[in-house]
């Protein structure tokens, strides 16, 4: 199973999201632009693992305490630079808990030997991308300039700054990502409560 662990949006932000791809994507249409049910804020990706592995990061995330805290969606940005850009972002606004929750994921994790993250966590809602499929934000073998987000960019730059909303965090989840035709899909495999309420699996 391949698996990741992310929060949710609030519908009112995702359809806010959505209506702005709906209205720039003719400017990049090369590009792969997520699907907006798709999208959420990952806090940790893990990547392949057998059944019985996925119960136990199960019991670690249960133990994982954190409290609530709110997220603001704003701006957008280019990974991993503009001139060379893979991946086209929303940005995310929080406090330091949001950083610390990765944080403890990744350190309940690292328990069960899944490798910590090389990186500094770095908040954002992935939309589309373009050259390569990786996602992430730091520079990758074969990134090189190019023109996937040119006409794009163009087009952002003479826009305001979008701005998407606040929400509150309550909540985590482990997901399962399948492959499809079309591109993936996630599936929600337990969900873990922020807060003084004690975290729940589904």
């Amino acid at each position: 199973m391949r698996i990741f662990i992310a929060l949710d949006i609030d519908d009112v932000i995702r359809e806010g999201i959505q209506r702005f791809m709906e209205g720039v994507r003719g400017f990049a249409p090369d590009a792969r632009w997520v699907r907006p049910e798709s999208l959420h804020v990952t806090l940790k990706f893990i990547g392949e693992k057998p059944v019985e592995a996925v119960e136990d990061i199960k019991q670690v995330l249960a133990a994982v305490q954190a409290e609530s805290f709110d997220l603001t969606f704003e701006g957008y940005g280019f990974f991993p630079t503009a001139k060379a850009a893979r991946v086209f972002w929303v940005g995310i606004e929080a406090g330091p808990q949001l950083g610390q929750l990765a944080k403890k994921i990744d350190d309940s994790t690292a328990a069960l030997r899944i490798p910590r993250e090389e990186h500094a966590f770095d908040p954002h809602l992935t939309l589309a991308r373009g050259g390569g499929r990786s996602g992430a934000p730091g520079w990758r073998e074969g990134d090189a300039a190019n023109r996937h987000f040119q006409l794009l960019q163009g087009k952002l730059s003479g826009m305001p700054t979008p701005e998407f909303g606040t929400m509150t965090a309550r909540e985590f989840f482990l997901y399962e990502s399948k492959l499809m035709s079309g591109g993936s899909r996630y599936t929600k495999l337990a969900r873990f409560a922020l807060g003084s309420s004690a975290p729940n699996q589904v």
